[in-house]
């Protein structure tokens, strides 16, 4: 397992997430990211190659969260799978939603990334168990709509305390999906 950051390099990364979510990765030079972690710009080169570097160790963790609910939705199937997928993606999307805003803020860009690789399978994956495993268009078009709606939202500045975004992005992913608990 691999070893936490150092202090340094977390505060790096937490001013780096912080201003790429609101300049944009382009907009955003590595200088700024020094300047907001209050270092200097050789002591940040220490700790990152550059700031590519930054970008790939901020959007590793989502691309291997997403990878990972993927394989325990697996076992689930039919309808079985949908309340779980939906409450396991709100809750990845919430976790995640400063690296989400940065990849939907530069998106052609981003999904070349390396990090983010595995993504478009891993989103097919969570699609198929959103549908209810279903492979009837209408349903993989109500799993689409749930993806994208979850994301845009949560990357969205909607003025909503977490817990309200949860339940209200859970109750209207399931309602769209028209599952029976919504």
């Amino acid at each position: 397992m691999p070893r936490p950051p150092s202090p340094m390099r977390r505060h790096i990364l937490d001013a780096a997430l912080r201003l790429f979510a609101e300049r944009g990765f382009k907009g955003t030079s590595l200088q700024d990211i020094a300047a907001e972690a209050n270092c200097s710009k050789a002591s940040l080169l220490y700790h990152f190659a550059g700031k590519d570097a930054i970008l790939t160790e901020l959007l590793t963790p989502p691309a291997e969260s997403l990878a990972a609910m993927g394989g325990e939705l697996a076992a689930l199937s039919g309808e079985q799978a949908v309340v779980p997928a939906v409450t396991a993606y709100v809750g990845l999307a919430m976790r995640f939603r400063l690296e989400i805003k940065i990849i939907f803020a530069e998106l052609p860009d981003m999904l070349g990334h390396p990090a983010l690789a595995v993504i478009p399978q891993d989103v097919d994956r969570l699609a198929h168990a959103l549908a209810g495993r279903s492979k009837e268009a209408p349903a993989l078009v109500r799993a689409q709509m749930v993806i994208g709606g979850v994301a845009v939202t949560v990357a969205s500045d909607v003025a909503a305390d977490p817990e309200t975004m949860r339940a209200e992005l859970v109750r209207g992913a399931l309602r769209t999906l028209g599952h029976p608990d919504s």
